[in-house]
């Protein structure tokens, strides 16, 4: 099950519904071969740079943070700025929705347990591709 909070308001600029979000990370899901329960929470910059200072030791908000599950049949949580993935969209000239995408996929990807390099950036694009075809 794929369930999503959301800690901030609906960004017209990033025009998915709650029903899109769900289909574009089941699509994603399907695309990495991954399966379990996920949580999206989508967060303002203060929450953001909260967890991540908590979480990470780092200062500041950033785009997207995963926490693994320990329980079984769970994925674990995402945490996601909608704010930064549109500012990075629009600083990398990117459609937003491609943008998170491949915010989600990377994510997804921490989740099942790959760390940074040339196979999660592969795989994130690949299934950024193939969950917007």
């Amino acid at each position: 099950m794929i369930s999503i909070e959301r800690g901030v308001p609906a960004d017209p600029r990033l025009p998915l519904t709650q029903r899109e979000m769900t289909a574009l990370l089941t699509r994603l899901l399907e695309a990495l071969g991954l399966s379990g329960d996920l949580n999206l929470a989508l967060v303002d910059a203060a929450a953001m740079a909260d967890l991540n200072r908590r979480h990470l030791g780092c200062s500041g908000p950033t785009n997207v943070l995963a926490f693994p599950s320990e329980e079984e049949g769970s994925l674990g949580e995402i945490a996601l700025s909608p704010a930064a993935c549109l500012r990075e969209a629009r600083l990398y000239g990117q459609d937003p929705v491609l943008h998170l995408a491949r915010l989600l996929a990377h994510a997804l990807l921490h989740l099942a347990g790959l760390d940074h390099g040339p196979e999660m950036e592969a795989l994130t694009e690949a299934a950024a591709a193939q969950a917007l075809a």
